[in-house]
């Protein structure tokens, strides 16, 4: 039967065998947008409905959370709702629902984008401004930080538009492990004759078949782009007209307060020219200015390629050849993800790179990143169902009023605090749909004491895991491939957009699991909120939703593999009139900020700099003796972040926890390959297996978070996620020094050392 594979964000198109009403395979849908391919995670499928740990009922502690035995008891449906629904409205009227946070798995990795929107809806009518999704550590570069120079994501919503595309450039993203519809588009592009440009620091993937793969440094990603940016202005390759036009290049600068110059009627002053200096007369006399595009170049200039070639490990021809490459093989599309989200300056990361796509002029153009069609529907997020007053409360907002928690979003570092230091006040009570903390973020023994001291937490998920180990009430999750679920569009190109579909049970929920969807209207009727959820009747929730696609619930059973609407994918939306006026860009100044005042009232750089990683050698001199290497992450091909190494046939690729060092390191220690390593940075040590690879740098060390589960069947060990033996990685990771802006951890630039365990 049709369908396809939640597990992550490409929603691989698929089909699933069935034999006998037992789930047999699923393989790759050719004919479906994303379905060119599918990755081992998805073709594991059947085992991950048929493992025999999966959670089947819910589940109650009856002994404290300091017991090593939480003495679960099984309980029903109805009683494991009801307690759930009575003791968050308990904290609710006592503390306030703010007191109550909501957290979720990151959608990117995840089953979760089944359900994300309906979560937040839930949690708006609740009442709640605090919803963690990971957001600090994967979507803010690309989702939020870039809003202070365009007004909207980029590269998050205005995607690379790769059928088109003259030049793609990747930058800290390796789509053949994290969006294989983005790895075959690009192929299929590659095929067609664009070039291809990746900014990593491990040689993986499609950087095979790049024409510059720039292994850059970890942490140094913001002077690479700036030296980019450099030789483009340097050199005049970049689009005039565009910079001038659409974004604030020719907007004059006091010189004296760093203040956009303003006439007497408050309108912006625009040079004639994008370099020099200026005098100007106003009525306060005259006032040196400088035009933006002068302050930007003089930020590039201090990367001339010799320079940053010393800093990021990119030699100065190769930066040179990049800065051409993607000047000459216009349109430019690009991506950017976690890989340059996870700094301390992270926010200056995305808005360096920004900066390089905006010279390039390929923004919102045919074959760059573009804003592509959606089916037109029903917004269910529920923006409306919190009030002002609750989403001024948000965690973390006082300290970073520019950062995630401005759209709600907090961090797990915002919930340690709230719940362990009661600052800005108490957080009592916790609910999770499958976020597994104490793997998947920094500080893992902090965040052990503070879920332990929650008053209540329940978690919704398909395994118990160290994270769900300390809830009060635990309840079972269907799998993705036992839960129906709406998808209006897949993201990657306008074709893929246009398609609806239903996706339909291949088998039925094995045991007692329930859909998140299922749990989330469930508990919406017991918390009193069930005229925001249509009475608990997911079918006319979901009918809400469809309603202006003029689609039926009906139609789409009877078509499992889908419906397209027809769309239209329009460009350059910004320079569209209405009422004679261009549309321009949702900035305070309606065009691309290279400058933003926003920023700079709030104390933070106006235009992109570098200053090197927040413990690094240049900022933390100190720390180099002891920590003379870098510490940094990569996804890992087998394994959905800290989920799955229980299926025998990932575990089997994937044995045990490794990280990969440079030969030569490797030497100067006497490790071989295949050797136990400690890894120990100031925050601890954790150890895994040294796996020598020679495209890495000799000072750089990569490793995979999430290794804590055993796998009975092939007698793999399982590994304390929080104890002296653990092979937890983020367990050498705190969360300060975090970006300023946004609260990005350096979970990709931390110092570190290796040894091999005697």
């Amino acid at each position: 039967m049709p369908t396809f594979c939640a597990l992550c964000v490409s929603r691989c198109g698929a089909t699933a065998t069935i034999r006998d009403g037992v789930f047999r395979s699923l393989e790759p849908d050719p004919g479906h947008p994303t379905g060119k391919a599918l990755c081992m995670k998805g073709k594991a499928a059947p085992e991950l409905v048929y493992h025999a740990e999966r959670l089947g009922t819910p589940l109650r502690r009856t002994r404290p959370k300091g017991d090593p035995d939480p003495g679960w008891e099984a309980i029903g449906w109805e009683e494991a709702l009801d307690t759930v629904a009575g003791r968050l409205l308990e904290l609710s009227r006592a503390s306030g629902p703010e007191s109550v946070v909501f957290a979720a798995a990151s959608p990117s990795t995840s089953a979760i984008s089944d359900s994300i929107d309906w979560i937040t809806r839930l949690r708006r009518a609740f009442g709640s401004p605090n919803q963690l999704v990971s957001m600090e550590l994967c979507a803010w570069g690309r989702y939020l930080a870039t809003s202070y120079t365009f007004g909207a994501s980029v590269p998050g919503a205005y995607l690379p538009d790769l059928d088109h595309a003259g030049c793609i450039l990747f930058w800290g993203y390796n789509p053949s492990l994290a969006r294989l519809s983005h790895a075959t588009g690009t192929v299929a592009a590659l095929r067609r004759g664009a070039r291809l440009v990746v900014v990593d620091p491990r040689r993986v993937g499609l950087a095979h078949r790049a024409d510059e793969w720039l292994r850059v440094r970890p942490g140094s990603d913001g002077a690479l782009a700036l030296a980019i940016a450099h030789v483009m202005i340097e050199r005049g390759w970049f689009d005039e007209e565009f910079v001038r036009r659409w974004t604030n290049a020719p907007y004059l600068v006091r010189m004296d307060s760093g203040r956009l110059l303003r006439d007497d009627a408050g309108n912006y002053v625009v040079g004639d020219e994008l370099f020099g200096d200026v005098e100007v007369e106003t009525a306060e006399g005259p006032v040196r200015c400088r035009p933006v595009f002068q302050l930007v170049a003089d930020g590039c200039g201090r990367f001339e390629p010799r320079t940053a070639a010393a800093v990021t490990g990119v030699p100065a021809d190769q930066i040179e050849r990049t800065a051409r490459l993607l000047w000459d093989a216009r349109p430019v599309a690009y991506y950017a993800w976690s890989g340059v989200e996870q700094h301390a300056d992270a926010t200056q990361i995305a808005r360096a790179i920004a900066q390089v796509h905006v010279l390039a002029g390929s923004f919102d153009v045919r074959g760059g990143n573009v804003l592509f069609p959606s089916v037109p529907s029903n917004p269910i997020a529920g923006v409306e169902l919190l009030s002002d007053a609750q989403r001024a409360k948000a965690l973390g907002l006082a300290r970073r009023p520019l950062g995630p928690s401005r759209w709600e979003f907090v961090s797990s570092d915002d919930l340690y605090t709230a719940v362990l230091e009661a600052t800005p006040y108490q957080v009592r009570g916790l609910v999770g749909f499958g976020a597994n903390l104490l793997l998947a973020h920094a500080d893992g023994r902090r965040g052990r004491d503070a879920l332990a001291a929650l008053d209540f937490y329940v978690h919704a998920d398909l395994f118990m895991n160290p994270t769900a180990e300390l809830a009060d009430v635990v309840l079972p999750v269907a799998s993705p491939f036992e839960a129906e679920a709406l998808a209006l569009g897949f993201e990657v190109s306008p074709s893929a957009r246009s398609l609806v579909q239903l996706r339909q049970p291949i088998v039925p929920p094995r045991g007692g699991g329930r859909s998140d969807l299922e749990i989330v209207f469930a508990l919406a009727t017991r918390l009193g909120i069930g005229e925001h959820f249509w009475g608990g009747d997911l079918e006319a929730g979901w009918r809400h939703q469809l309603a202006p696609s003029g689609l039926t619930l009906e139609q789409l059973r009877a078509e499992p593999g889908g419906v397209r609407v027809p769309l239209e994918t329009r460009y350059r939306r910004f320079a569209e009139e209405h009422d004679g006026r261009a549309a321009g860009f949702r900035t305070p100044t309606r065009r691309i900020e290279l400058y933003s005042e926003t920023l700079l009232d709030h104390g933070y750089p106006p235009v992109p700099e570098f200053s090197g990683p927040a413990l690094g050698p240049a900022m933390r001199p100190d720390l180099t003796a002891r920590y003379p290497l870098i510490l940094t992450s990569a996804k890992s091909t087998w394994y959905c972040e800290s989920q799955h190494r229980g299926l025998p046939s990932l575990r089997r690729r994937a044995l045990e926890p490794s990280v990969e060092l440079h030969p030569e390191a490797a030497r100067a220690r006497e490790i071989g390959d295949g050797d136990w390593i400690w890894i120990e940075t100031p925050a601890g040590r954790v150890r895994a297996r040294a796996v020598l690879n020679e495209d890495l740098a000799p000072d750089v060390v990569c490793g995979q978070h999430g290794w804590w589960q055993a796998c009975a069947e092939i007698d793999a060990p399982g590994y304390d996620p929080l104890g002296p033996e653990s092979a937890n990685l983020n367990l050498l990771i705190r969360h300060e020094p975090s970006d300023p802006v946004g609260g990005s951890v350096p979970h990709r630039s931390y110092p570190c050392n290796v040894a091999r365990i005697d």
